[in-house]
């Protein structure tokens, strides 16, 4: 009789959390939770970008970064086209993003403080990947982000394509290509603010 009260209750249990599986991903809300889950991850500290082995290459003489073609057309909330080269002469932020991407939406609140603290002296291009960027743009409003979105209106140029989302780029001052980071990071570090800094002198 305790089994099958038992199996019951199991059956219930399992009913109840696919219902409610289905029920997240009908609404959409399943890439919200599953990005809430992973803010969780980047809070502890394990996700910090690794600049290591990226700030002693802007300090040699000796190594040089590769230079990043800037011939990316991007069109951007209004619908105005623009490209890459337009930003040359300032250090450039540039991540890969889509609303339907859990890391995306898990990393994006410390990119939102990232670019309140350096906005004025980075330029952050948040390039959607999502089919329509009217999506992206609701997104941002709906979230209150203010972050300068974009959409690509060209081919991706191969030294900064990637298959991966997220994907960070930053480009420096002179359009070297001196960070990559696939994958969700906590951006909004002391690390990292004084190596996108250095960049700047």
């Amino acid at each position: 009789m305790t089994l099958k009260k038992n199996s019951k209750k199991s059956w219930i249990q399992n009913g109840v959390f696919i219902l409610v599986a289905i029920l997240l991903y009908v609404t959409g809300l399943h890439t919200e939770v599953i990005g809430f889950v992973q803010r969780g991850v980047l809070a502890t500290g394990l996700m910090n970008p690794d600049l290591e082995k990226v700030t002693p290459i802007k300090n040699s003489k000796t190594l040089n970064n590769p230079k990043a073609d800037l011939n990316l057309k991007i069109i951007d909330a209004d619908g105005n086209i623009t490209s890459l080269s337009a930003l040359k002469g300032k250090v450039i932020f540039l991540n890969y993003w889509a609303t339907w991407c859990p890391p995306c939406i898990a990393e994006m609140p410390n990119i939102v403080k990232l670019h309140k603290h350096l906005g004025n002296e980075v330029a952050f291009v948040m390039l959607s990947f999502d089919k329509d960027l009217e999506k992206a743009k609701d997104f941002n409003d709906k979230k209150g982000y203010e972050l300068p979105i974009y959409a690509p209106a060209s081919k991706i140029p191969a030294i900064i394509a990637s298959s991966s989302l997220p994907t960070t780029y930053i480009i420096d001052k002179d359009g070297n290509l001196v960070f990559t980071h696939k994958g969700m990071a906590n951006y909004n570090s002391s690390e990292f603010k004084k190596f996108l800094k250095s960049l700047d002198n």
